[in-house]
């Protein structure tokens, strides 16, 4: 076995040594400001958003490489609900135990190895900001819906991707860099207008639910299953995007007032609020219109104007701009808190962990708001849909095996939360994630395989001899304290 500072690239980080590394860190302490409900409702922020607002109506539609699933949008939410709460569970737990920036990085390099831990952290590098830049497209899209409803249409060289048709959606751009000039204020600013929005986002969908009950025709969910089974299963793949916000709001564990005790509590709350509303978001927006009426980039807009409420439609389209902006937030701090985590511990240049003097981390926050807005200019919504999920699902399936691991053994490490029938739930988290991964495009698979490559060539070449649990690292003469 590896010894913890060790030359094998299985070197795990301890525990209990985790303060020492945070205390020899050069770049400086993030800062602790986040209460359990402000960690909720930046778990429900990163969870609700796009998902109901353009991927229900994208998936029940359908597009041109995939059939619509009609009213079965629905089990696709609730098949992708079923094998995130396994997930969430084992985030929960090991946030109970760890709480600090990193999430998924964090969790596999202390259960299963350093070289495992950044092939996760080097995952959610990209995952993160791809979320931030397909979440972007589909603020981009409801905005064209108002635009149009107001008589101002942009045009389409300025509003879609050169796949779609057009040069660089414009919109999608702005909106990147406006999220990052938002959390580049700082973690407190960030988390109050967080909360605020958060509860501008619930009430509006429960007004969207009470409003279009009123309109919901029987015959709209006849057949149910208009394209079998199949492609609802692809189409789970497809909307597990919109039910993973909990693991990016992990990340801000070392900025929570008491993350032993809060970080578990608002993972599962988050994922509940969340499926609850999908639920019946889902059930009311096929209710509404034929699934092939149903426009995929602005789903309740297009059903409040096809029943004759163009005014309800404007009103959507304005909130919902505002309301997905929490989304971007969410998955915009969780990039910079692993990279800020992957380059404390050594793994990456230590200048991507400098912290200003509010306790935010401005370069890597700005490089990562300026990345995902190149992405969301020049890429169509779904090919960046697909992309983050085949990274949140292997992720996912790292830290339900490393929660397995460490309970057998670490079983004395203390822990605030315990998942149930270990280690039926999961083992059934990694089933459920291996099976939608399945289910992705092979030239998902193919970028994927690219990007992993990538991260493997520059781990060898800097972050396993840079790492501070590697007794040669030329980071010791300044933090001595991570030596052991």
């Amino acid at each position: 076995m590896s010894t913890p500072t060790s030359r094998s690239v299985w070197r795990r980080m301890p525990i209990d040594r985790m303060d020492d590394v945070e205390e020899a860190s050069a770049g400086g302490k993030l800062a602790k400001s986040l209460g359990l409900w402000q960690l909720t409702a930046i778990g429900v922020g990163g969870i609700i958003g796009v998902g109901i607002f353009s991927l229900a109506g994208l998936v029940a539609a359908g597009d041109a490489d995939n059939e619509g699933v009609g009213p079965a949008v629905l089990i696709a939410f609730l098949i992708a609900g079923l094998a995130s709460a396994a997930a969430a569970l084992s985030y929960a737990e090991f946030a109970g135990m760890i709480p600090r920036a990193g999430s998924a990085y964090t969790y596999g390099y202390v259960a299963l190895g350093e070289v495992i831990g950044w092939f996760i952290g080097w995952d959610l590098l990209l995952e993160y900001i791809a979320i931030v830049a397909v979440v972007a497209i589909g603020i981009s899209g409801y905005l064209g819906e108002l635009l149009d409803n107001l008589g101002a249409t942009l045009p389409t060289s300025l509003t879609a991707s050169a796949e779609e048709g057009g040069v660089v959606n414009v919109p999608a751009v702005l909106i990147c860099l406006l999220v990052t000039f938002i959390l580049s204020r700082g973690t407190k600013t960030f988390g109050r207008f967080e909360l605020i929005a958060v509860g501008v986002k619930i009430l509006l969908i429960l007004g969207i639910i009470g409003l279009g009950v009123f309109y919901i025709e029987s015959g709209n969910y006849d057949p149910f299953l208009p394209s079998g089974f199949g492609p609802v299963l692809t189409g789970a793949a497809t909307v597990f995007f919109a039910v993973f916000g909990y693991d990016a709001m992990s990340t801000a564990a070392e900025e929570a007032e008491d993350g032993k005790r809060h970080m578990p509590k608002a993972i599962i709350l988050s994922l509940v609020i969340a499926m609850l509303l999908y639920v019946a978001a889902t059930l009311v927006l096929t209710g509404m219109q034929d699934y092939r009426e149903i426009d995929p980039t602005a789903g309740f807009a297009s059903a409040f104007e096809g029943v004759g409420l163009s005014v309800v439609a404007s009103i959507i389209s304005v909130f919902a701009v505002l309301s997905i902006l929490t989304v971007m937030l969410t998955f915009l701090l969780g990039v910079t808190r692993v990279w800020f985590s992957m380059s404390r511990d050594g793994l990456l240049p230590p200048w991507f962990a400098k912290v200003d003097r509010n306790g935010t981390p401005q370069r890597v926050t700005w490089i990562a708001g300026i990345g995902s807005a190149v992405l969301a200019g020049v890429f169509p919504i779904r090919a960046v849909a697909d992309l983050t999920n085949i990274g949140i699902l292997s992720a996912f399936v790292v830290v339900c095996v490393a929660v397995i691991l460490f309970r057998y053994t670490r079983p004395d490490a203390p822990r605030t939360f315990r998942l149930p029938l270990m280690p039926f739930v999961p083992a059934f988290g990694v089933l459920a994630s291996l099976f939608l991964i399945w289910q992705l495009p092979w030239e998902t698979w193919a970028r994927f395989g690219v990007w992993l490559l990538i991260g493997l060539v520059l781990y060898f070449a800097y972050g396993r001899k840079h790492s501070l649990l590697n007794p040669d690292s030329p980071h010791h003469r300044r933090a001595p304290t991570a030596r052991g």
